[in-house]
């Protein structure tokens, strides 16, 4: 069987790796000294919200990564909701995001 034939199976049938790669990066956007970097994931024939926050210390960049269980079917819409969410987070908890858990 030829590659080709192979992952038209393995799209079909769900199998391998492909799922759990983030979709193409998002250009980061900016709230209140936060970058907000969303990163969905496809899961079957929807988007998987997730993403990170990340903030500069003078210690260095500190991160946050979150995921959520809401899906999407349409991309961009997942985006928007994404970015909505992560503002959410900041705004419900600032820098304790970054603190150890």
């Amino acid at each position: 069987m030829g590659s080709g034939i192979k992952g038209l199976f393995r799209n079909l049938f769900g199998g391998g790796a492909a799922a759990e790669v983030p979709a193409k990066a998002e250009t980061p956007t900016e709230y209140n000294g936060y970058l907000i970097h969303p990163a969905l994931r496809r899961q079957g024939s929807g988007w998987l919200i997730a993403g990170s926050i990340t903030k500069a210390f003078p210690e260095g960049t500190r991160e946050h990564q979150f995921i959520r269980a809401d899906t999407f079917t349409v991309r961009a819409d997942g985006v928007l909701f994404c970015i909505q969410k992560a503002k959410q987070i900041i705004d419900e908890q600032g820098d304790r995001i970054f603190d150890a858990r």
